[in-house]
């Protein structure tokens, strides 16, 4: 079934400097770079457009200064677009009186930034019912509402202690279960992991996944880091100047890069992470065998294809067999080589 689109974005700039509403609307079509500085404005966003589909993990990714995370303010109204249209659900955010955005943000869009920015008076307990309390439950309903993600993000037993006394990995799962108490229907997430430890980041990535095979949200997560983008991604759009340059899943980036420059962050990523099954099976049907999912990383099934020695039958989601693998094919994705299915 076709996904419905939950946020769209068209044409939104973001420029900084004097006069800037104004340029564009006299430039008629899209300015380029250099002509923005000539007119001494900066372009943190320059003429984006992204569909984010319901369900879906969007990624943005672009090094620093790339604008990601403009956009990404752009996108929940935190700063205000120069030009341009925000669709959630259909309605623009851009023409919501500030009440209405105000309860947009209180009961349909949570937020997690790389900083905590928990409350170090409030315990673990006050600081995830806090959301809550400002959209006027009463006391009950807030605590019984904050137990439940206390124990979803893994913290149970923790509802007392204060943000001094929990490692920066366990503060970042209750800035996260602060944001999912009010059960948004559209997550942002800034570069939430990117301040943890290598080993606590991966850590806190399992259990991002984790949480979402359970709660299926529409999430914008943001990030410079391509690694992470793969692991958490349907989709990635990678940013340069401002500028959108690519939309695409992981697999699509590493095989076929728009330009140079998406090239350079895929060049390095070994193609067994990203590959699917479905991009490097054959098309013959083998019956009898054991199976993998057409679905899976090439990462994921390779010792069991190749421990096996023979071909394995490839199923889709309901189980029917689609087409085989070789554990040749596999020795071919992990040394580099061209795969002829």
């Amino acid at each position: 079934m076709e996904k419905s689109v939950k946020l769209s974005c068209r044409h939104v700039w973001k420029l900084f400097g004097h006069g800037a509403k104004e340029f564009l609307a006299k430039s008629g079509d899209v300015p380029s770079l250099e002509e923005l500085q000539n007119a001494n404005l900066i372009g943190a966003v320059r003429d984006a457009n992204i569909e984010v589909l319901e369900g879906e993990i969007f990624v943005i990714m672009g090094l620093s200064g790339s604008g990601k995370s403009t956009l990404v303010r752009c996108l929940s109204r935190l700063v205000e677009p120069t030009a341009g249209e925000l669709l959630f659900e259909g309605v623009d955010l851009r023409k919501m009186s500030e009440r209405e955005l105000i309860e947009i943000r209180r009961h349909k869009l949570g937020m997690v930034f790389q900083h905590f920015a928990l409350l170090p008076h409030l315990t673990v307990l006050d600081n995830v019912a806090f959301p809550l309390d400002v959209q006027g439950l009463d006391k009950a309903s807030c605590e019984a509402k904050a137990r439940q993600v206390i124990d979803l993000v893994g913290l149970s037993g923790r509802e007392l202690n204060y943000p001094r006394e929990l490692s920066g990995g366990q503060q970042q799962r209750v800035g996260i279960a602060r944001s999912l108490a009010v059960e948004p229907e559209l997550w942002f997430l800034d570069e939430p992991f990117s301040a943890l430890d290598p080993l606590i980041r991966r850590e806190m990535q399992d259990e991002f996944l984790r949480l979402q095979s359970m709660l299926h949200k529409t999430i914008v997560f943001i990030t410079h880091d391509f690694d992470e983008a793969i692991r958490l991604a349907d989709r990635i759009a990678i940013m340069k100047d401002g500028e959108i340059i690519q939309i695409a899943t992981p697999e699509e980036l590493v095989m076929n890069p728009a330009t140079d420059y998406v090239g350079e962050f895929t060049k390095h990523i070994p193609r067994a992470k990203v590959l699917t099954v479905g991009s490097v099976m054959s098309k013959e049907i083998i019956e009898g065998t054991e199976t993998v999912s057409i679905s899976a990383r090439i990462e994921e099934i390779a010792d069991k294809v190749e421990s096996a020695g023979k071909p394995m039958s490839v199923v889709d989601a309901d189980g029917k067999p689609v087409g085989s693998i070789r554990p040749s094919t596999i020795i071919d994705v992990l040394v580099g080589r061209k795969v002829i299915s």
